[in-house]
């Protein structure tokens, strides 16, 4: 089992006690608009993808790990995904669910550990984002670790009856 140990959380691999933890944040309206979610999953398809999860990253071109506090409780998820090997780059992506969990410094440290983890066990070159152009707190998080914007994606995204611009943000590792 994948575990990356910072000094207030941890990343560890996604279990099949993870069931109601991903059915929660999957069939939340208010986030949909972070992953581009249109409709619910069921619990059948969730514990499907639970049982697949164990497929290596090189096969199924992603990872997905749990965001645990001390306490052993998970908070959050946190993605490599579109992973190309041949370009060495894949995109990352970020959620923290609880409200009372955010700007409590577990995204900046588990983006670190991804971070860490991309470039020296994975050897990737780079990470990419998108984030959405009035999401300030991901914006703050990307670039403060090293992200630069790239290009602002115009009318990109349709949410809630108007179109909304996304940025795209890149970090290069030397």
């Amino acid at each position: 089992m994948l575990t990356l140990q910072g000094k207030h959380m941890y990343l560890r691999a996604l279990e099949p006690e993870d069931l109601d933890f991903i059915y929660t944040i999957e069939n939340d309206e208010s986030i949909w608009e972070l992953s581009s979610t249109q409709t619910p999953y069921s619990r059948y398809l969730i514990k499907q993808y639970l049982e697949n999860a164990h497929k290596d990253i090189y096969e199924v071109k992603q990872l997905r790990l749990v965001i645990a506090n001390e306490n052993h409780e998970s908070i959050g998820l946190i993605d490599l995904f579109d992973c190309d090997f041949k370009n060495k780059r894949a995109g990352i992506g970020i959620l923290i669910y609880s409200k009372s969990d955010r700007q409590q410094g577990f995204g900046n440290e588990a983006l670190k550990l991804l971070m860490s983890y991309a470039k020296t066990h994975l050897d990737l070159h780079q990470l990419f984002c998108n984030i959405s152009e009035d999401n300030i707190m991901s914006l703050n998080l990307f670039e403060s670790n090293g992200f630069i914007k790239i290009g602002l994606k115009k009318d990109w995204n349709y949410v809630n009856g108007s179109y909304k611009n996304e940025y795209f943000l890149q970090r290069i590792f030397n």
